[in-house]
Formats: structure tokens, sequence, C-alpha cells
């Protein structure tokens, strides 16, 4: 390390020599800090982003997100090393759904099959019979037949919203986004009532009460888009506010506000697990290749037939 300090004048520098001497491929998630996208190699949503490393002849992959998407890269990729800036960079909505509880509730319900969303762990992927993401979802629920019962993991929220579109009565498992949870429905028709004609743009993992208010709802990448080919100047953004950054390269001249919350002004939409991921640790990860996810062969196996079943559906 203190070669590499004496080499190279700045962290970015640091990081990109070490990303050719390691072969490495950096992706970063769009809720992840400024700089950290800017210096990635591809910035998307998490599937997006593995996929994308699985077609490169990387050895290895740093997943500048949070444990389940490097979990997905170590999917995809299992001869490849995967290593994540912070270890402890979690998600409240695999936290919120642990194997052995989910096992029990499988058992009650028999007859279901169980979609679940790629924001879960590797072993609740592997209790699963099909992976769905917020922008295949609806459709692979669609392509099912009508009188199959189906029990839909870990969002609630993303579940009911799914229930209401393809008219479904999906059984839902209690999980939540913290992120998502914290804006308010008061404070965002304040906002709105104060700058006219903007348009309220929501992630589908908001609560019912803020996708009423929403004028467009869709995963990142179809807010994205969205916000490129509507006319309006003016958007309100309930997700996580690191996508902001590439709203504004895209589209330089709109205007994009972040959602408030309860008290009408803090930043408490940011993710606190994709906050544990700096640029220090993104050069460190690289110069030691760690933490590492590894996950055991038997277990990636059982957890990429349903990530297939989805690929196929979609």
């Amino acid at each position: 390390m203190e070669y590499l300090k004496n080499q190279h004048s700045s962290i970015e520098e640091e990081i990109l020599f070490l990303k050719k001497k390691r072969n490495a491929v950096i992706l970063s998630h769009f809720y992840q800090d400024e700089e950290i996208q800017d210096i990635a190699d591809f910035i998307g949503d998490s599937l997006d982003l593995s996929k994308k490393a699985q077609a490169t002849n990387a050895d290895v992959i740093v997943f500048c997100g949070v444990k389940f998407m490097a979990e997905v890269a170590k999917i995809l990729s299992p001869n490849k090393t995967v290593i994540l800036p912070d270890i402890r960079a979690g998600c409240s909505l695999e936290e919120s759904c642990k194997a052995d509880d989910f096992i029990d509730f499988k058992k009650h319900h028999p007859d279901h099959i169980v979609l679940s969303y790629i924001n879960c762990s590797a072993e609740i992927k592997a209790l699963s019979d099909i992976i769905v993401t917020s922008s295949n979802a609806a459709k692979i629920i669609e392509s099912l037949p009508k009188k199959q019962k189906i029990i839909f993991a870990p969002d609630k929220h993303l579940g009911s919203y799914l229930n209401k579109i393809t008219k479904r009565e999906m059984l839902l498992w209690n999980g939540t986004c913290i992120v998502h949870e914290t804006f308010s429905e008061k404070e965002l028709i304040k906002l709105k009532i104060r700058n006219e004609g903007a348009e309220v743009i929501a992630h589908p993992e908001c609560p019912e009460n803020i996708l009423n208010r929403s004028d467009f709802i869709g995963s990142t990448s179809a807010l994205l888009k969205y916000i490129s080919s509507s006319k309006n100047k003016k958007f309100i953004v309930a997700t996580e506010p690191h996508i902001i950054h590439q709203m504004k390269k895209n589209e330089p001249t709109k205007t994009f506000m972040v959602a408030p919350g309860n008290d009408g002004s803090c930043s408490c939409s940011n993710c606190p697990y994709m906050e544990l991921n700096t640029l220090e640790k993104l050069r460190d990860c690289l110069a030691s290749l760690s933490p590492q996810i590894n996950i055991d062969r038997e277990l990636i196996l059982k957890a990429k037939k349903p990530l297939n079943e989805m690929l196929k559906l979609s």
C-alpha cells in the first residue's frame, strides 16, 4: 500500500492501477455514492450488472453495492473472484427473510410456488421456484396460470403493487425496504404543490400511499428511461437519491428533487448499507482481494435454477 501511495497522486489512480493489476471489473449500483459511480466500468441495477460482468474476461468482480448483489454475481460467475468493499453492506429486505423462517412458512402453504424478488439471500433464492426483478416481475406473473397459487417474498410493498397490476392474490411475505418506507405522503403533497407541474416518479418498493401519488412507477432503469422520454422538466424522485447523479448526467437541463421524509428536509432515504462502501474501501479490497463472496457449490446450483427460470420466462 505504501508503494501505491508513493506512485499515485490520487485514490482514483490507485484504484485504476489495482484494477488493471488484478484484471478486475468494477460494478456500481445506481444507489452508490457519486465518486464510486464515476470510476465504475458499469453502472446499473443488480441483475444487469452481474450479467455484464459475466460477459467480460475479468478475473475479479468488484461489486459496489450490497451483499445479495455480489452473491448474484458469484452465482452467475462461480469461477471468478467476487469482492465487496464492505462485507457489512447488507439489505433490510434480505434481513427480513431468514431461511429457517421461510422454510416453515413454505411448509404451511405446500400448494404455492415461490416467486422471490432478487433482493434476497442466496439461501432464499435456493428455496424459490422463480426469481424476479422489479423490471420483469409483472410479465413473469402474467405468464403463470391464473389458478396457480403464489408466495411472493420478501417485499410486501412490491408484492402488493404487483397484485394490483396483475389482478392476482399472491401471498406476501412481510418484508420491507427501509429506504422506501421513509417517504412522507403529507410532505410529498406539499412539495408537489410548491413545484407546479413536477412529476412524481417512484420505485415500486414504496408503500401504496406513495405509489398512489406517483405519475410514473418503475424500476431504477425504468425511472432513468422515463425522465428522458418525458417532456416534463421537473421530477420528484421517490427512491434512493443517489440515482439522481445519473439522471442529471442524462438530462442536465431538467430538475430533480428527492421525495421528502417526515420532517420535509432530511436525507433519510439514503441507503445506510450502500453508504458503507467508499473509495478507500474499494481501493483496499482490490489490494487485498477481500472481503470475498464465497458460496457453497451446491447452494450455487440450487440458487441458479430459479435465476435461469427467470431468464427463460422474461
